[in-house]
């Protein structure tokens, strides 16, 4: 086996933007790859730890178990509430789009539970957002508006329960 070699603390921000870089061209796995280097040299760098989950969550559809539990432990390194949140809602809300374009029977299901999921998780960011930061409330309004463009809606078995309550 190849032992990896060690990123310099100098080479960390040009690294970021090349990981951003590769976000943005749609090559996740590099982007990921590249995270990881960083984190090795600064294991705190909260940068590299929101690249990595959102490289994470780019993955979602091509390797769906692993990138979903990656994605979920690196909330607790997450610098404060708010983030821990706004991400929590980030992973569920890339989680139901990737599960909308599956094309088995409970994907629908499936992707209206974890929209539900990301905007009680966007409203808990929302609460705890700094002064001028309206992030979490616009991605509230983008699971709002995707729902009701694709009709999802609660699972027969939900409705029920909730009319008995």
């Amino acid at each position: 086996m190849f032992e990896l070699k060690h990123l310099s603390r100098e080479a960390v921000p040009k690294a970021l933007e090349r990981a951003e870089r590769y976000r943005l061209l749609n090559e996740p796995g590099e982007a990921e790859s590249i995270c990881i280097d960083v984190l090795r040299v600064e294991p705190d760098n909260g940068q590299a730890i929101v690249m990595l989950l959102l490289a994470l969550t780019d993955l979602f559809e091509e390797d769906r178990a692993r990138a979903l539990s990656r994605s979920r432990e690196l909330l607790p390194r997450l610098a404060d509430d708010y983030s821990r949140a706004y991400y929590a809602g980030i992973i569920c809300e890339r989680w139901a789009k990737a599960s909308l374009k599956r094309s088995v029977p409970s994907s629908r299901d499936a992707a209206y539970q974890s929209f539900a999921e990301a905007m009680g998780w966007f409203e808990k960011a929302e609460a705890l957002r700094p002064p001028g930061n309206d992030e979490a409330l616009l991605r509230w309004n983008t699971c709002a508006r995707i729902l009701a463009r694709h009709e999802l809606a609660p699972s027969h078995e939900e409705r029920t329960e909730h009319q008995l309550e």
